[in-house]
């Protein structure tokens, strides 16, 4: 019987070792850092929660860097859920190219309408361009925001300033767990 729970135990950590994404101690803060945003965007804005409760899945990108000076650019990385649960780390790249100038950090979370619509950003080809919009959240102000294309885009200023009129787009990567 002894040896019998060594070789599963040994089987085991051969599964979990071989079959998958091991985080790291960056996933690991990037997650920890999503869901303190998700608590500070609910108190901020309790109407975000009817999307939380409603959607097929989200991405959550708790810290991106953006800046500019006529071209300028965007990154961060994120966690994806689906239902509710974790299920992936994201990452997010934009440039684009205006009138613009300064920098910011922020909060953004995508919406997927539909378990397609998830499906389509785990494929990975997945990108919005200058016809994709998101809004920007304010503080008790309800949401009526509706889902472009099976997405819906919320962003939150968490601090810096910056001018924008640009065009561009944003790419995502999925990794799954």
């Amino acid at each position: 019987m002894k040896r019998i729970k060594s070789i599963l135990v040994v089987l085991s950590v051969c599964f979990f070792t071989l079959s998958g994404y091991t985080q790291s101690e960056k996933d690991k803060k990037v997650i920890k850092d999503a869901d303190e945003a998700v608590s500070e965007l609910l108190k901020y804005n309790p109407s975000l929660r009817t999307y939380f409760d409603k959607a097929a899945g989200c991405v959550i990108f708790p810290n991106v860097g953006k800046g500019g000076l006529i071209i300028g650019g965007a990154s961060g990385n994120g966690v994806v859920y689906s239902y509710g649960q974790k299920i992936g780390m994201a990452s997010l790249k934009e440039l684009n190219v205006g009138f613009q100038a300064g920098g910011q950090a922020l909060i953004e979370i995508i919406f997927f309408e539909k378990k397609e619509d998830l499906e389509k950003f785990k494929e990975g080809n997945f990108e919005f361009d200058a016809g994709i919009s998101a809004t920007a959240l304010k503080s008790s102000v309800s949401l009526d925001a509706k889902y472009t294309d099976g997405v819906a885009v919320f962003t939150h200023t968490k601090g810096g300033l910056m001018a924008e009129v640009s065009v561009g787009g944003q790419k995502f990567k999925y990794e799954p767990f």
